[in-house]
């Protein structure tokens, strides 16, 4: 009589223990993203793998539609368009330390080399690392600060903003030098005049890349940090400087900029 009694009991028990023990085995829909939750219980970003350059890595301003600028900017680093003549190639041999590729004998002389070749394969490789970082999955971050990040300190992993991003304030991206970030711009990136991007922590400029579906605009005396992967064009205004590289799908204008590779 008392087994009987027990036998219910003891049945409810362990229904009740291998519950448990379903639920802490099968997380919910938020969690199945690809991050990583430390024995500590805090979150840690996915860890991405750096975005491949492939031959445009060896140029610090490569477009299809031709650079125009007004004198003097300062770049170091090799320039390059293609398809465009390279009379759309508006930089001086001055101006650049490096060298310019021209898909013809109308690029800046005397000290632009005649490379087409070269530059079909670069501009090639530009749009296959720019779908490659467009297509990242299972971003870490979502619509940051609703499109605007003046003020926030960025960690490593992988952003997504589904509208145009605003820098209007100066921002931090932390982490060490290995670390990789991935910004996925839907819309426009404008950056403010006079803001910076500060590097924290080790964080690397060419460890980071900006992938922007629309115009990137970077305003009068700003300084930016990292790889601008743009669909469209890439426009720096009065004064602005950046340390990485300047990749677009269209045109490139400067006004009296400083491009150094990273």
């Amino acid at each position: 009589m008392r087994s009987a009694l027990l036998l219910p009991s003891m049945a409810m028990l362990f229904a009740g223990i291998f519950s448990g023990c379903k639920k802490d085995v099968v997380p919910d829909a938020a969690a199945l993203k690809s991050t990583v939750v430390s024995a500590s219980g805090s979150k840690l970003q996915s860890q991405q793998s750096p975005v491949n350059l492939g031959v445009a890595g060896e140029f610090v301003m490569l477009s299809k539609s031709g650079i125009t600028n007004v004198f003097q900017s300062a770049i170091t680093g090799n320039v390059g368009s293609s398809p465009i003549t390279g009379a759309a190639i508006h930089v001086t041999c001055a101006e650049v330390t490096g060298t310019i590729y021209s898909v013809d004998a109308a690029g800046p002389l005397p000290c632009a080399v005649i490379a087409a070749s070269k530059l079909t394969t670069a501009i090639s490789d530009m749009q296959t690392a720019y779908t490659d970082a467009a297509g990242r999955p299972n971003p870490d971050f979502i619509n940051v600060g609703a499109g605007d990040i003046g003020g926030k300190t960025l960690t490593p992993g992988l952003y997504q903003w589904t509208t145009s991003l605003l820098i209007p304030t100066d921002i931090t991206i932390t982490g060490g030098p290995n670390d990789i970030f991935i910004f996925q711009v839907a819309g426009t990136l404008d950056m403010g005049s006079a803001v910076q991007i500060i590097l924290a922590g080790g964080a690397q400029a060419k460890n980071i890349y900006w992938q922007v579906a629309d115009a990137v605009t970077l305003g009068t005396t700003s300084h930016f940090e990292g790889i601008i992967l743009g669909a469209t064009g890439i426009n720096l205004t009065t004064g602005a400087t950046i340390n990485g590289r300047l990749l677009a799908q269209t045109a490139i204008t400067l006004q009296k900029n400083t491009v150094t590779k990273p």
